[in-house]
């Protein structure tokens, strides 16, 4: 019992210490993201303004530019741009307004974000049902060419563009078999080929994972302990999976920012209306405020779930708090 309440108040107060730093130097991090994406954004040699009138079927004349330029606030030196973007941020909940569409940058995102927040769900619920399911059966028939197929699978999958992917799915499944959407969003229908194409290379790299963890593990001392207890093979490799779930959280709570952030191709090959579409129609049409907002949401993204995967090897691995 005393054992246990020592190891209890040693984890809390881990955690707690892992908390307060991550929460000490999270303003510092988003400060220099931030930064880095306003920089990065306004090297861009286009002007943003002619860009905007453009997009709005108007005519980019000298004075109608300048025009443009002050009321975007593109006119003020750089430095001063970059602080009233972040003290609105940061005082008003303010990210400005989008160049083209003239509306609340937050709005826009907001908008487009559950069909974003959709797709990584399906495509994590992919990933996590086939990498199992193929990784385990292969850890069983190791080197059977059951094994040899799917791995030789892998590799081609794995080099395979998502992009070209998702136009090969679409000519098969929706062309030739008439079967699913093609693109848009009408119903849950519409994203399976695109969760698919998403989660395509994910399920070659965890089906690898868990393959290899399996196989590295089969003759460690406690699965020859098992065996010599006369144990049934399923319940050996019951002991095995139990024993993989811990590092395949991880993995995976660190792919879902990636997931996230890799809708932006599949989404434009589709034509979804999500994060990902609207940040290449931002890129296409400088539109510098949507640009920032998302680089900017991205990396909030990475650093609460860096923060959740460190937590979760801290609750689950005694050694790790030394």
């Amino acid at each position: 019992m005393r054992y246990h309440l020592r190891n209890f108040i040693l984890k809390s107060k881990y955690i707690q210490n892992l908390i307060v730093k991550r929460i000490v130097t999270l303003p510092l991090l988003l400060l220099l993201i931030s930064f880095g994406s306003f920089f990065l954004a306004n090297l861009s040699p286009s002007d943003p303004a002619e860009v905007t009138l453009r997009v709005n079927d108007i005519v980019p004349t000298k004075e109608a530019i300048e025009e443009t330029r002050k009321e975007l606030g593109l006119d003020r030196p750089f430095l001063e741009q970059y602080m009233t973007w972040v003290s609105n941020i940061v005082l008003k909940g303010d990210f400005g307004f989008s160049y083209e569409s003239k509306k609340s940058v937050l709005k826009e995102l907001l908008q487009a974000t559950p069909i974003t927040f959709y797709l990584t769900i399906f495509a994590l619920g992919l990933i996590v049902f086939f990498s199992f399911f193929f990784g385990i059966l292969c850890a069983v028939y190791e080197n059977h060419w059951f094994d040899k197929t799917i791995r030789s699978l892998i590799f081609i999958t794995t080099a395979t563009p998502s992009f070209w992917l998702g136009l090969l799915l679409i000519w098969f499944f929706s062309l030739k078999l008439n079967l699913l959407p093609s693109g848009g969003y009408d119903s849950i229908y519409s994203l399976i080929l695109p969760a698919f194409t998403l989660a395509i290379t994910y399920i070659s790299t965890f089906i690898r994972i868990i393959r290899n963890s399996l196989i590295e593990i089969k003759d460690a001392p406690f699965i020859i302990y098992a065996k010599l207890r006369g144990l049934k093979k399923s319940k050996i490799l019951k002991h095995q999976i139990k024993n993989i779930i811990p590092p395949f959280i991880v993995a995976l709570n660190m792919s879902i920012p990636r997931l996230f952030a890799g809708t932006i191709i599949v989404e434009n090959v589709f034509g979804l209306p999500g994060l990902g579409r609207i940040c290449i129609q931002a890129i296409f049409n400088r539109d510098f405020p949507i640009i920032q907002t998302y680089i900017l949401f991205m990396a909030i993204l990475f650093i609460v779930f860096n923060l959740i995967a460190d937590l979760w090897i801290v609750i689950k691995d005694p050694r790790k708090r030394v």
